[in-house]
């Protein structure tokens, strides 16, 4: 489970982040491209932009749930 006071600072502000466990598998820059992108020098996922429609977050959702490591969390914050 992801842990918001572990999160990358790169993360945008919002209710979906991306935590310190992230392994850089990239499942969830695949999954919703829109929302999610890898840090060039440090190698790991965070949220890019956060889910502003339907369409993405369930995007956002399925990569949270196919996240290998649950580096993904949804704290329910806006």
């Amino acid at each position: 489970m992801a842990d918001k006071s572990q999160q990358w600072k790169e993360n945008k502000p919002g209710k979906i982040f991306v935590d310190q466990s992230c392994i850089a598998c990239d499942a969830c820059v695949l999954t919703a491209p829109k929302n999610f992108s890898m840090h060039e020098e440090d190698g790991h996922a965070f949220v890019s932009k956060q889910p502003d429609s339907p369409e993405e977050e369930a995007l956002c959702k399925e990569a949270m749930e196919g996240c290998p490591v649950e580096a993904i969390g949804n704290d329910g914050d806006q």
